[in-house]
């Protein structure tokens, strides 16, 4: 069913691989007489937007009281196409570590992969406030990037931190409900 929390999902999704093609493309403005900050500003614009469906999309979804099953799927989805879009394009370009973007992907294939396992045997999953503090600082750290602003590096390896606690609190929380046979 697509309600409008969906449809903000499903803007998300198109607005990933748009904002990853402005990041990897930036002589598309300096051809055209640009400064190369202009390119910083498209994908810091499109990513803002895509960001604010995230939070509307849930927001609108709760309230309106129109969660779906197809919402359930396409909301982490476009999560993940999101961040990565944003976290790849900025390492392919030099503007974020490697090594940060690394254990960000294999934490977050890591943790939906037990997502998948804990949901096939029935069990709840929900975010964990340390799962959504990770995210907006993600999100903040991905903007500060984006924007070659300072501290930017600083905040990344700090979002690197809370990627790998919220993925051991996850994982800790996992093994107590797969021992007890509760929700996460």
């Amino acid at each position: 069913m697509l309600n409008l929390p969906n449809a903000l999902a499903l803007l998300r999704i198109i607005l990933a691989p748009l904002m990853f093609w402005v990041i990897l493309n930036p002589q598309v403005f300096t051809q055209n007489g640009f400064d190369i900050s202009w390119n910083y500003y498209f994908a810091a614009l499109l990513f803002s937007i895509a960001a604010a469906t995230d939070f509307f999309d849930g927001y609108i979804a709760r309230e309106w009281e129109q969660t779906t099953m197809l919402g359930e799927i396409l909301d982490p989805l476009a999560d993940k196409m999101l961040t990565l879009a944003s976290f790849l394009g900025l390492m392919m370009i030099g503007a974020a570590s490697p090594w940060a973007i690394y254990i960000i992907i294999v934490r977050e294939l890591f943790i939906t992969g037990m997502r998948t396992v804990a949901v096939s045997e029935g069990l709840s999953v929900k975010a964990s406030w340390a799962g959504k503090l990770k995210t907006t600082i993600q999100m903040i750290a991905i903007g500060f990037l984006l924007m070659h602003w300072p501290f930017a590096n600083e905040l990344l390896w700090f979002a690197v931190f809370l990627t790998l606690y919220s993925g051991f609190e996850y994982l800790w929380g996992f093994k107590k409900a797969t021992l007890r046979g509760k929700n996460i």
